[in-house]
């Protein structure tokens, strides 16, 4: 990065900087505590020179040789050492940026949006033809224009025209060189350009035979551009452009839709206590009790009540041919919840927590078999899911158990095409609704939680990114 030009000067400059929502509060005894988006980050220990360099991150890109480390007899290297292993713990809140000489700000921006990114900004293959990944996509925000996709570990903020300019030319392979001709740049400033949109993740770099390798991926194939920035986008939080205040300040819409047009005719409405005394009509109870989310408690679940619960509820009782109307036939199975044409690519993983039989760990579901097989013993990544679990639920207590539901968007895609991923979020409603009827009758509570999940589910089960992807989860506990 940051080749010297003509003249033997680098014609760009790295800056470095944390996020506008980095938090710095710098302890009397030398500690350091960064409140991050990712949650809290205690950093021991750090000399006052690491500390003022942190804060003067904190205030805007700023180039490294411009730090400057006080007081004298100081050990530079030490510094060095020091500041990049805070930055390399605070990864998912550090931002990569490029300028001109001519101070007039960064050309472009990465800005992190998984927790553990790499930012490896390497120089380019001579004469490797570049181009953008087939699902990125551009917008508008702030004033500048923003790039991203739902596989990258960066979104990219192109803040001034050269980048732009480069960027508006990678929607077909190209060169640097060719690119330096159509924009008039330099290929030393374009160079670095394209490798900042690399390093994020959006840009492809061709192998040596000249092809993309996305473009050969069979698990990337099933995925249309929508459905998949639909899926990274509803699996985790991320803050956007706040709504106009005086549009908030309104009316809040009605509870349900209002419609006048034409006759309306009510309809008969049941005896719900005459329902609810039929012993044979436990539905009703079930239906008009409310789903409230249970207050975690320290009991354990035993492993005949989570047998019981993922039999009744997720088993495979049959598996035989079904036919979609017309078209082939393939292999389907039957289970206790709904799914179009009988496909079923939902997979269940179980987070054990408090279990009298069963270790605690991650444990993979077999509807077919009826089988807990544990995939994950690591206690520090089972932790860090219950507690997302917990907060999500609001609780003080990590909850018993934690369900993921991921989708194997093969199973589904090659039925429904571009509508896949949301048949897929249908089914998950259907088996949400399941699991909770399932954990009512047998007197335990099954509710669930909006987890901010990001990458890290998809690392703690270790899925096959994008081949299969987490789409929802829910807690087991006592009510």
């Amino acid at each position: 990065m940051t080749a010297a030009g003509p003249e033997g000067r680098a014609e760009t400059i790295r800056l470095w900087s944390l996020t506008e929502d980095t938090l710095l509060e710098p302890g009397d005894d030398g500690s350091l505590v960064a409140i991050t988006w990712w949650g809290e980050f205690d950093f021991p220990d750090l000399s006052d020179g690491v500390r003022e360099s942190l804060t003067r991150l904190a205030l805007g890109p700023v180039s490294m040789a411009n730090l400057t480390v006080s007081g004298r007899g100081t050990d530079v290297e030490a510094w060095r050492r020091s500041l990049r292993r805070v930055l390399n713990g605070l990864a998912g809140s550090v931002v990569h940026s490029l300028a001109l000489h001519d101070g007039r700000g960064p050309l472009l921006s990465a800005i992190p949006v998984i927790q553990f990114p790499v930012f490896a900004a390497d120089p380019l293959p001579p004469g490797r033809r570049v181009r953008f990944s087939r699902f990125v996509a551009l917008r508008p925000e702030r004033g500048s224009l923003l790039a991203e996709s739902p596989g990258a570990r960066y979104q990219v903020v192109l803040s001034r025209p050269p980048a732009v300019l480069i960027a508006s030319l990678l929607a077909a392979p190209a060169t640097v060189a060719h690119l330096a001709e159509l924009t008039g740049l330099s290929e030393v400033v374009v160079a670095d350009v394209v490798s900042f949109l690399v390093a994020a993740g959006l840009v492809l770099v061709a192998d040596d035979d000249g092809a993309f390798t996305e473009a050969g991926d069979p698990e990337l194939a099933v995925w249309s551009h929508d459905d998949l920035m639909f899926h990274a986008r509803s699996r985790t939080w991320r803050k956007g452009v706040q709504p106009d205040p005086a549009v908030l300040a309104g009316s809040p819409p009605p509870v349900v839709k209002q419609v006048s047009a034409g006759p309306t005719f009510p309809l008969p409405r049941p005896d719900l206590a005459a329902l609810s005394a039929r012993t044979a009509d436990n539905l009703t109870s079930l239906l008009e009790s409310d789903h409230y989310c249970p207050d975690f408690s320290e009991r354990s679940l035993s492993a005949a009540q989570i047998g019981e619960f993922l039999y009744r509820a997720a088993r495979v009782r049959s598996v035989g041919p079904a036919h979609l109307p017309g078209g082939p036939s393939h292999e389907a199975s039957q289970r206790p919840y709904f799914s179009i044409a009988c496909l079923y690519e939902l997979e269940i993983y179980v987070g054990l927590n408090r279990c009298s039989d069963l270790a605690r760990g991650i444990y993979h579901y077999d509807p077919l078999w009826h089988t807990l097989t544990l995939i994950n013993d690591e206690t520090v990544i089972l932790d860090g899911l219950l507690d997302m679990a917990m907060i999500a639920a609001g609780s003080h207590r990590r909850p018993s158990a934690l369900l993921t539901m991921t989708a194997r968007m093969a199973r589904v895609a090659w039925a429904l095409g571009g509508a896949a991923y949301a048949n897929t979020l249908v089914h998950v409603g259907a088996l949400q609704q399941v699991l909770y009827l399932t954990a009512k009758t047998m007197g335990l509570a099954a509710h669930a939680v909006p987890v901010d999940a990001g990458d890290r589910v998809d690392r703690a089960l270790k899925l096959e990114w994008p081949a299969e992807v987490s789409v929802g989860e829910c807690v087991l506990d006592f009510p």
